[in-house]
């Protein structure tokens, strides 16, 4: 039997597995028996947690399709709680390796309830051929690409996975899911890309859909945040703290210039557990 406890970050579920103790065999495969919505436990993918040499914890997370993912911003803040409350840290703050670098998470309390947790996602990573695309550009912002005759400028940010950044008149219509799957597999992404659709409400207020690389659209994504505030100062759209409204609810998200940090704060939640 296999025990796990699902948890959301505005949505963006995901199942959790302590790997402390022992590795699991084909999480690849696993990843995709356990995210079916309708024969298993559903979810956007599974998190493994881990045992760090260079941290106090290690994430390893897989995509509903199977596929590894570097890591995820709303994944990060569900194991931070997750690790506090199981009782296997006392700590606060918190380092988490993940294939990004090494995350620091910080719990924020209402009394003794924990409210939200703040991430430092580091650095954006702006150089197109780190994030990668197929450029020959520096930096790959509020560029024009072609979609079956159609133009789109978009902007393109890695916060450790790749994000491409369109600007929309209207969110709650555009067809997310059409042209999010184009874009995910254009060949400019030799690594496909996670792809955000923003509508600029005001300068400190951005409404977000996001196609995830993998899992196709959901209902949040931390690190799309993120780089849809980063690609939103770039383009001069919006402060450097905004309120980044998805589906699945509000997350504050700042890019700290003198550091060159991004810093993300937002809820992380308890679904159920459950062993399968």
């Amino acid at each position: 039997m296999l025990k796990f406890t699902k948890m959301q970050g505005l949505g963006n579920d995901y199942i959790y597995i302590n790997c402390l103790d022992h590795e699991i065999d084909n999480p690849h495969d696993l990843a995709i028996k356990l995210s079916d919505r309708h024969f298993s436990i559903g979810a956007d993918g599974i998190v493994l947690i881990k045992k760090s040499n260079v941290a106090d914890f290690r994430m390893q997370m897989f995509n509903a399709d199977g596929s590894e993912a570097e890591m995820c911003g709303n994944a990060t803040r569900c194991i931070a709680r997750y690790v506090f409350e199981k009782g296997l840290t006392k700590k606060t703050t918190i380092t988490l390796e993940t294939l990004a670098g090494i995350m620091h998470l910080t719990l924020n309390f209402s009394g003794n309830t924990i409210e939200s947790v703040t991430v430092d996602m580091g650095e954006p990573i702006l150089k197109s051929s780190l994030i990668p695309v197929n450029s020959t550009l520096e930096n790959f912002i509020n560029q024009k690409i072609t979609l079956d005759d159609e133009l789109f400028n978009i902007t393109c940010v890695s916060m450790g996975n790749p994000h491409t950044v369109v600007y929309v008149n209207d969110v709650n219509t555009f067809p997310v899911s059409l042209v999010g799957s184009k874009i995910e597999h254009h060949p400019l992404f030799p690594k496909r890309t996670n792809v955000e659709f923003v509508q600029v409400v005001d300068k400190s207020t951005l409404k977000m859909r996001v196609w995830e690389r993998g899992s196709g659209e959901t209902l949040a994504c931390g690190t799309g945040a993120c780089a849809s505030l980063v690609a939103s100062v770039l383009n001069n759209v919006s402060d450097n703290i905004a309120t980044l409204k998805l589906l699945g609810g509000n997350l504050t998200i700042q890019w700290d210039q003198s550091s060159n940090h991004v810093y993300m704060t937002g809820p992380c939640e308890f679904v159920f557990e459950g062993e399968i």
